[in-house]
């Protein structure tokens, strides 16, 4: 991989990492969700836009703003816990400049959660007539904890079990599932959607933040990349946390740092040989549970966020493939509205 280097200490550290292969990942179940979505949009008061606080930028789905457009929302920055406290402020204020009311949530924390039910009763308080009863679609990006924040909402508001299946692979909610009341005075329900992911991330070291933090499967990406970048950042941020609770020195590459990692876990084959993917899924998943502390994968100084918005947020011109499955379900979508209007007139 291209790299600069740059002198720290004794050692070489990497200034920049390069990749140039991008991730996709859009399986069937994402598109025809994406229909269910704007199919029930009429019937939603209020969205919940789910993200993940480790990736504030990273995990923001431009597909949504079409699916949505109109209608109230709240930005819920999910896993706050793994995330820095300091980068909150500037979040809020990145998000403000586009209009996004902000919200930052830990699931294991009533208080936490209960934010979102405050906005509820506040929507539903600002015009009684015309919300009898709140719906609410949360949606977002695959693993960014939607359902584990709806079984949250449900417990905090209703002091009732799970309402909705939650794993730590993403895809598990594949499908826009029935109205889960988690309010009773005012009445509030939650309606749970599958993880939409973008059909194409231009920029590869996007698609890498989204894969390393679980929202694209493992089998995937390519997880040598996943950990190369990942001990890029811990060692960019000068987290050497990483080190002390693997209990390995710290290196910045990648053949030696899975090398001593693997030694240390005993992650060898017969003959002494390195197993690399047990040892790579030891370290990412040390990552995914917060064992190195809380982390931030996105740059958010001013010109990063400038250039993430323009290189990110901008369409993408569609492949073919993707074009035509983008035809054939706008052609559906027609078909349901003329059906609607013949059963309306």
């Amino acid at each position: 991989m291209a790299a600069e280097m740059a002198n720290k200490g004794v050692r070489l550290l990497r200034t920049v990492f390069s990749h140039e292969k991008s991730i996709s990942w859009f399986p069937g179940h994402m598109m025809a969700g994406l229909r269910e979505m704007r199919d029930q949009m009429r019937t939603v008061d209020l969205i919940v836009e789910t993200r993940d606080a480790r990736i504030p930028l990273s995990s923001i789905n431009k597909q949504f703003e079409q699916v949505i457009k109109g209608k109230r929302r709240v930005v819920v920055y999910n896993k706050s816990d793994l995330a820095p406290t300091s980068i909150q402020d500037t979040v809020r204020k990145v998000m403000e400049t586009r209009n996004q009311r902000t919200l930052f949530t830990d699931t294991n924390i009533n208080k936490s959660v209960r934010q979102i039910l405050d906005v509820a009763r506040e929507t539903a308080k600002s015009d009684p007539m015309r919300y009898p009863q709140l719906v609410i679609m949360v949606i977002g990006m695959p693993n960014v904890g939607k359902s584990s924040l709806i079984n949250a909402l449900r417990r905090t508001g209703l002091n009732r079990g799970k309402a909705a299946n939650t794993g730590a692979k993403p895809g598990v909610t594949r499908t826009v599932s029935g109205r889960i009341r988690v309010l009773e005075s005012p009445a509030v329900y939650l309606v749970d959607t599958p993880g939409v992911m973008i059909p194409h991330i231009p920029d590869p070291i996007t698609a890498i933040k989204v894969a390393l933090t679980g929202g694209i499967k493992d089998n995937i990406a390519d997880d040598t990349v996943l950990a190369d970048y990942l001990l890029f950042r811990l060692n960019r941020l000068d987290h050497t946390d990483y080190s002390t609770v693997l209990g390995i020195e710290r290196t910045d590459d990648i053949s030696e740092f899975l090398q001593l990692l693997g030694t240390k876990i005993g992650a060898l084959r017969r003959g002494g040989e390195l197993d690399t993917d047990k040892t790579i899924q030891f370290f990412l998943r040390a990552f995914r549970q917060g064992r190195f502390g809380r982390l931030c994968l996105d740059e958010l100084d001013e010109s990063s966020v400038k250039t993430f918005f323009i290189n990110n947020m901008e369409d993408a011109p569609l492949s073919k493939n993707q074009a035509q499955k983008a035809k054939r379900a706008a052609q559906r979508q027609r078909s349901l509205e003329k059906a609607r209007s013949k059963n309306l007139k």
